[in-house]
């Protein structure tokens, strides 16, 4: 099989025919071949690349000796492609629509009562109108509240009556949730004034212990 390049024996020949005064140009760091004055490497009358006593295939050029030049590997290749290709663009999170109102027990039952009043029957149409303005509603929990006056057993049962009672209303505006919860705790949470003493006048006990008589409704679901 014929050799595609020529050795360093016929490099003096190729020497006779440059030029003495030709200006020194950078060369290529590759000491395998012969570079003329611009860098280029220097070709034989038959175009061969000229090569040094110092190449070995290690330093083979694709210019000169393509076959000896390691390719890349195609799964390489086709990762470098696939990396080129801009990527698709980031789906943004779905909104949540979770919120929570508090409605005030004096306004929404009589005291000591569970049934709604017209006014609270207006603030639950609220509560509705936001629920349905949801794509998805995963939860709704009602919890009911009471003061400290009365057992707690009574109490209990009050908190219980109340949160029913507006998860009866909810549902009949059409809230609808994967879970949907109504749920008393009476006044173990409670957010009154310390200062509401048990020697205050019936009356002015009852009103500074307002912020305890209160139905939360909790509402977590996806925004449209």
């Amino acid at each position: 099989m014929k050799t595609k390049t020529i050795t360093l024996r016929m490099f003096y020949a190729a020497v006779l025919g440059m030029s003495a005064n030709a200006a020194v140009a950078q060369v290529p760091d590759n000491d395998g071949y012969l570079f003329d004055t611009r860098g280029v490497v220097a070709r034989s009358g038959y175009g061969l690349c000229w090569q040094t006593t110092r190449w070995t295939p290690a330093k083979a050029i694709a210019e000169c000796d393509p076959d000896l030049v390691k390719k890349p590997d195609a799964p390489a290749v086709a990762a470098a492609a696939l990396a080129a290709v801009a990527a698709p663009a980031p789906v943004a999170p779905p909104r949540k629509c979770d919120f929570a109102e508090s409605l005030a027990s004096d306004a929404t039952f009589g005291f000591g009562k569970a049934d709604l009043t017209a006014g609270a029957k207006k603030q639950l149409d609220v509560v509705a109108a936001k629920a349905g303005a949801c794509a998805s509603i995963s939860s709704v929990a009602v919890t009911g509240h009471t003061d400290r006056i009365g057992s707690a057993k009574s109490n209990q049962a009050l908190s219980e009556r109340r949160a029913g009672a507006v998860k009866a209303y909810l549902e009949s505006k059409g809230v609808k949730a994967a879970s949907f919860t109504a749920a008393g705790v009476a006044n173990t949470q409670s957010m009154a004034n310390v200062n509401c003493g048990a020697k205050l006048p019936q009356k002015k006990l009852v009103a500074c212990l307002a912020p305890d008589r209160r139905v939360v409704v909790d509402v977590q679901g996806l925004a449209k």
